[in-house]
């Protein structure tokens, strides 16, 4: 199981607490089969919207294959009742990871960096960078799999990849449990320095 805290943006932060006495949360708990959306009474229309976004490209990268439910706190039903219950008590072990501080898409900042003239450094570039691949809201799967091909050709380059060792590379990527932001900002940071000619220098 995978338990994220909806941030006001959208973006999905990794989490293994909970709080459903905290009106403003949203949650997005992924059981694979099941994703399921807890709405706090007092969360934002826009956050909520979001979520239901984040909750949608996660199902498309798995074919659609997972029901999404939402639910509305206070009004908690059917077999999340026992799933609320288990994570209250700490029943649950929720997959998480650490995650790098600058995978965090901090565009605003990046934004008016560039608005007051200054030329944005290596971080900025790729989180902008990062920023225009999450607004094109590509499929999960798809991200991966760009990903894959990218850290392949690095490794291996890319007359010598197979497309078996590409698939190998998209599963591996998949099941990692990265967010959608931090695999744009990978994606990202892999093509900038690849453009740099970053990797020929330190081979």
């Amino acid at each position: 199981m995978f338990l994220y805290n909806v941030a006001e943006n959208g973006a999905l932060r990794k989490t293994t607490a909970v709080d459903f006495n905290d009106s403003n949360r949203v949650y997005l708990i992924d059981e694979n089969k099941i994703i399921y959306l807890w709405q706090g009474k007092k969360a934002s229309k826009k956050k909520k919207d979001l979520s239901l976004k984040k909750a949608n490209l996660l199902n498309q990268s798995r074919d659609n294959t997972a029901k999404i439910q939402i639910i509305h706190q206070s009004n908690e039903f059917g077999g999340f009742l026992a799933i609320m219950d288990a994570l209250k008590s700490g029943g649950i072990k929720t997959e998480s990871v650490e995650k790098r501080p600058e995978l965090e898409l901090e565009i605003e900042d990046t934004k008016e960096l560039i608005e007051a003239g200054i030329e944005p450094d290596l971080i900025a570039e790729i989180n902008l960078a990062a920023y225009e691949l999450a607004q094109k809201n590509k499929g999960y799967k798809g991200l991966c799999r760009e990903l894959a091909k990218l850290q392949l050709s690095i490794t291996k380059g890319e007359k010598k990849m197979t497309d078996n060792e590409i698939k190998k590379k998209t599963e591996e990527i998949f099941k990692s449990s990265s967010t959608y932001e931090e695999v744009c900002w990978l994606i990202s940071e892999l093509k900038i320095l690849s453009g740099k000619d970053f990797f020929k220098k330190n081979v």
